[in-house]
């Protein structure tokens, strides 16, 4: 419906400029005005044609979650009906924005987006606003645009303060006065989220700091000094490779941070193929990946703080056929929709630089070896194959 549109205000253009021709701008009719102005109109307010249709626009196929959130907000979507465009940008900002240029011309009703850098879009964003496109920011943030209906996300900055804690308990910093050495792998600096956890995690360990009960030997511990782009495993591995054989012939290393479990993989082998002391590391991560299941279950990963993908993608989903059916959700959809998961309405705590953007955001939870049986297997979340392989389940 929107390429006729296009294609009518082209021809509309094109026959105002031949009767127009040789006349200066400001001998067009108030009727041309009227007619220019109607075209304009329509392409905002699409009509009805009996179609809806969602686009999907995920940052990469790189990271297993991208593939798991893609694949169930589109099977959820087609339940109720709608057509759905889905893309994987492979990290290429230029393909994303091109892709979500894409689902406009074909006509979307809808766009999830979760960015590659969400400061990156606004234009793009623009264009989708224009043509009476609904906005919603999936698990990353679009930063410095007004072009945002809602932000789905889980509680990113809790993330980081769940990481921390766990580093604090599993060290006894709350009971003894030692001094123990860590140091920390931050994420992708593109990713607004990766801001998010580095601030909880900060925000909670800074006390310990101040106390003398942590110490990072390498010193490094701003953020950017930190960061992973791509939250690449092999980037994590190399850096922390570096570390080890800088600082830690002779240092004991009791934990490292990490942000997920990409950056998790990469400590973990750097570990095991660097590290000379044989006390065991304490190592942090996000998502629940397969790998770094198995890491968990080996004991050659701490934690990983879980996060139900499939109930942020529900909470998307309810969002999107309210907004779609002309609601403005708020807090009411919470209590409406009845999941059996935490959720709360936040409005104050997300500013993308150009408006506290409506939010809803899920819990997450720690997951270690004493839990991860009943929270991931016994759920269904994950199963085993028959070769014994762990697979995610239905």
């Amino acid at each position: 419906m929107k390429n006729i549109n296009f294609i009518f205000l082209s021809l509309m253009w094109f026959t105002l400029l031949i009767t127009g021709c040789g006349k200066a701008s400001t001998n067009e009719t108030s009727a041309d005005k009227e007619a220019v102005s109607a075209v304009s109109s329509s392409l905002v307010n699409r009509a009805d044609d009996g179609r809806i249709i969602v686009g999907i626009s995920m940052p990469d196929q790189q990271l297993e979650r991208w593939n798991r959130d893609g694949a169930f907000l589109k099977s959820e979507f087609e339940k109720y009906g709608y057509e759905v465009i889905l893309s994987f940008a492979d990290n290429l900002i230029d393909k994303q924005i091109s892709e979500l240029r894409n689902m406009i011309d074909e006509g979307v009703d809808l766009v999830v987006v979760s960015a590659i850098d969400g400061g990156t879009l606004s234009s793009v964003l623009d264009e989708a606003s224009q043509a009476g496109v609904k906005v919603i920011a999936y698990d990353r943030l679009l930063m410095d645009t007004d072009i945002v209906d809602y932000y789905v996300s889980f509680d990113n900055y809790m993330v980081g303060e769940l990481q921390a804690r766990y580093v604090i308990d599993a060290l006894k910093l709350d009971a003894s006065d030692e001094t123990r050495n860590i140091e920390i792998v931050t994420g992708d600096p593109v990713d607004n989220n990766a801001r998010y956890f580095y601030n909880g995690e900060m925000d909670t360990l800074v006390p310990y700091f101040e106390k003398g009960k942590l110490n990072i030997v390498s010193g490094q511990k701003d953020f950017y000094v930190t960061a992973t782009g791509t939250w690449s495993t092999e980037i994590a591995q190399q850096r922390m490779q570096i570390i080890l054989n800088s600082y830690y012939k002779h240092n004991r290393l009791d934990a490292v941070v990490c942000a997920n479990d990409s950056t998790a993989l990469g400590a973990v082998n750097a570990i095991r193929s660097d590290y000379s002391q044989d006390n065991k590391v304490i190592v942090t991560g996000q998502d629940a990946d397969v790998e770094n299941v198995y890491n968990i279950l080996s004991g050659n990963q701490s934690m990983t703080v879980f996060k139900a993908l499939k109930n942020e993608a529900i909470v998307t989903v309810d969002l999107t056929r309210a907004v779609l059916e002309g609601d403005s959700p708020d807090e009411k959809l919470i209590e409406e929709s009845g999941w059996d998961f935490e959720c709360r309405y936040d409005t104050t705590s997300y500013n993308n630089g150009r408006k506290n953007v409506k939010s809803y955001l899920l819990i997450p939870k720690v997951l270690d070896s004493s839990n991860i049986q009943k929270e991931l297997f016994d759920t269904g979340y994950y199963t085993y194959d028959s070769d014994g392989n762990i697979i995610l389940g239905e």
